[in-house]
């Protein structure tokens, strides 16, 4: 993105309408730990099936788009390019699923939404991406709203070690993620970027649900409902709505709206799982909104 688009975020209408599917996007992925924990199969099964069946909607789409979707791959650097962004995101899911079943929730959702630290890093290390005073500030006291809206520091003693650390290692993939898809978006369409990146993942983490998994298929219609949600809802909606923005905005500011993840995931838990929101998670959330409009300005 050249330095005259990124310093028209706050007013250009292609920005305030990313901005807004920014948000709408992350929304639709604070629902999948919902949808996580609610399945009737393995943590690999249930990240093969958000990604298998997401294809349907992505596909549909790129159909009805035709010769609209943009350029094609032409070479096989291109391909390979298109691709890697689903290896990573598979090794993402499949980090991010298994996180939630040897830690606490409250554990792996906060250490996976420490992805906009790794992009943020990377970014000025390898790309020399500017990186603000009031980024920073607006970066630090987000990430501080997401510790007070899972309890504060002593969430970290309830859970597994060795859990934590695989949901570090997801918010490295996931950043990883986001960096690849943001340096694609300058070259191709978002819905054939989610189309082979959503299908080289399903490839890339079958393997994985298959040896690890003693039942791949939901049993029941309400087994086939989560998946189905988990797939349409949270992959196909939330990420084509998150890879569309990341055309117009900062993949560092867009990795950190996308802190907005846990408190959906804590209102929709509230909701559907009666988990209590208490003072302090709503005072984390109010944090986590306050630092997100610092870093906009920033």
């Amino acid at each position: 993105m050249s330095q005259a688009a990124s310093a028209t975020v706050e007013t250009a209408p292609s920005n305030r309408l990313a901005l807004a599917a920014l948000i709408l996007g992350g929304a639709a992925i604070g629902g999948s730990p919902i949808f996580v924990r609610l399945s009737e199969v393995g943590p690999m099964a249930t990240a093969f099936w958000r990604v298998a069946l997401a294809l349907i909607p992505i596909f549909i789409f790129s159909l009805i788009k035709g010769k609209d979707a943009g350029p094609k791959p032409k070479r096989l650097s291109d391909y390979a390019l298109l691709v890697l962004p689903g290896g990573i995101l598979a090794m993402d899911l499949a980090a991010w699923h298994l996180s939630i079943t040897m830690t606490s929730v409250a554990n792996a959702t906060l250490l996976a939404n420490l992805a906009p630290v790794f992009v943020t890093v990377v970014g000025f290390l390898f790309f020399r991406a500017a990186v603000t005073r009031l980024f920073v500030l607006g970066l630090a006291l987000a990430l501080a709203g997401v510790i007070i809206l899972k309890g504060g520091p002593s969430a970290f003693g309830n859970g597994d070690l060795l859990g934590d650390g695989i949901a570090i290692v997801a918010a490295l993939f996931y950043a990883g993620y986001i960096l690849a898809i943001g340096r694609l978006r300058s070259r191709f369409d978002t819905i054939r970027i989610m189309l082979w990146s959503t299908a080289s993942a399903a490839v890339f983490v079958f393997p994985l649900a298959f040896a690890f998994e003693d039942q791949i298929w939901p049993a029941t219609a309400y087994g086939w409902a989560m998946v189905f949600g988990l797939a349409f809802i949270s992959h196909a909606g939330g990420q084509v709505a998150i890879t569309y923005a990341l055309a117009y905005l900062p993949a560092a500011f867009s990795s950190l709206t996308l802190l907005l993840q846990p408190v959906v995931a804590a209102i929709l838990a509230w909701m559907l799982l009666n988990e209590a929101i208490g003072p302090m998670q709503a005072i984390g959330g109010a944090v986590v909104l306050a630092g997100i409009m610092i870093a906009r300005r920033g």
